[in-house]
């Protein structure tokens, strides 16, 4: 689009008071940092190769199923 185009299409002020918040904004996703080792790594970056989606979707998708299903570990503790 041309300067001068661009120029005509946007207006000085704009009236954000019929505005309503956006529905999914609960649903946006958080960046964080986490340590993984690279075996898991691996593990889902192999099963990205076999199903064409990138490997931190399905590790979302794997949390997000455990939490959803109140997965717990069975962890066992030895001394």
């Amino acid at each position: 689009m041309n300067r001068n185009l661009r120029g005509t299409l946007m207006k000085k002020e704009y009236d954000f008071s019929q505005a309503k918040r956006n529905p999914y904004s609960g649903q946006l996703k958080k960046t964080i940092t986490i340590r993984i080792d690279e075996d898991s790594i691996t593990y889902f970056k192999d099963m990205a190769d076999e199903t064409g989606l990138p490997y931190q979707v399905l590790m979302n998708m794997y949390l997000k199923d455990c939490a959803e299903n109140k997965r717990k570990l069975d962890i066992k503790w030895t001394k």
